[in-house]
């Protein structure tokens, strides 16, 4: 006798290691190609320039997305000291060239701390926030004239590594061809930043200069963590194409980013229909798993009832 189908086959999250130079829709197509199905979606998006990790969701695990808790990011950055970009990152054009060569490392230290904790950060012209329902990246490109609201942001670790100092003409890379002088040299500072959504890296550059009053821009950045997903769960497409697979499956994927309740048979097939269980006490969306480790649902209480968010393995699935 064969087993009832669950309609969950290949369904989970996949944690990729996006590398440099492609967008993450890039990222996106590449994996529905590799899994064969279109049903793929992401978690929010990285820049091109940087890597790192991305966060998928598969098959049914797609509705699990919206609900994860991805709230605070981690990055490993270089912030190089001395050159303001259009664009805070490496990609723009130069706008203004200072030399650091007499820069004091307590003063880089200084205004890293004042950039720590809660604070006020004016977003990249050219980042994804709307203004009056266009992209902000897109009303930058055609040169529109436009202001971006400063936002309350946490940044709840910033701290300096390495730094290493780079003459002018080994960093300029035919960018300042338009701007006179020579012999000056860039401050590139190596950082750690733990931060909440919404923080923009490139923003703590720009910010970072402009405190130290020598303009500063991103020229690397890599995203360690999402939420509970780092890199040590993220594989690289090339390595997707070895093993075209979810990194964990749906129930794995529910058990590792949520809370968990365990509910007895009779609840999961209360559960699958659709009807809601009673509270336990637990804040926030939890998964309820059912005796034999599958997860029925994710749950969120509200008053006396504990009622479904999500449905995993609704009873209409089985066939």
């Amino acid at each position: 006798m064969t087993a009832p189908r669950s309609g969950l086959d290949g369904a989970g999250l996949l944690i990729i290691d996006k590398e440099q130079g492609v967008t993450s829709h890039d990222v996106v197509a590449s994996c529905r190609k590799l899994l064969k199905t279109r049903k793929v979606g992401h978690a929010g998006t990285l820049d091109p320039m940087a890597t790192g990790v991305l966060v998928l969701g598969v098959e049914r695990a797609t509705k699990m997305l919206g609900l994860l808790s991805l709230t605070t990011k981690a990055y490993v950055a270089t912030i190089r000291l001395g050159a303001d970009t259009d664009t805070d990152d490496a990609e723009g054009a130069i706008l203004t060239r200072t030399d650091t060569a007499t820069l004091d490392p307590a003063r880089i230290a200084a205004e890293v701390q004042a950039l720590t904790g809660n604070i006020s950060q004016v977003p990249a012209r050219v980042s994804a926030i709307k203004v009056d329902g266009k992209r902000a990246h897109a009303l930058a490109r055609d040169g529109a004239d436009f202001e971006l609201k400063a936002r309350p942001v946490t940044v709840s670790r910033f701290e300096v590594g390495a730094t290493t100092v780079t003459p002018w003409e080994a960093g300029t890379e035919g960018v300042f061809t338009d701007i006179p002088g020579a012999g000056g040299v860039f401050t590139d500072v190596e950082v750690e930043v733990d931060c909440s959504a919404g923080t923009y890296i490139r923003s703590l550059a720009r910010d970072l200069g402009a405190a130290l009053g020598v303009g500063g821009h991103l020229i690397a950045l890599r995203r360690t963590r999402v939420g509970p997903f780092t890199l040590a769960e993220a594989r690289t497409l090339t390595e997707l194409a070895d093993d075209p697979a979810v990194s964990l499956g749906i129930d794995d994927a529910a058990q590792f980013a949520f809370s968990h309740r365990n509910i007895s048979a009779d609840e999961a097939e209360s559960i699958s229909q659709g009807r809601w269980l009673e509270p336990i006490g637990m804040a926030g969306t939890y998964a309820a798993i059912d005796p034999d480790g599958h997860t029925i649902a994710l749950l969120q209480e509200k008053g006396r009832r504990a009622s479904s968010v999500m449905v995993v393995r609704p009873a209409t699935l089985r066939q």
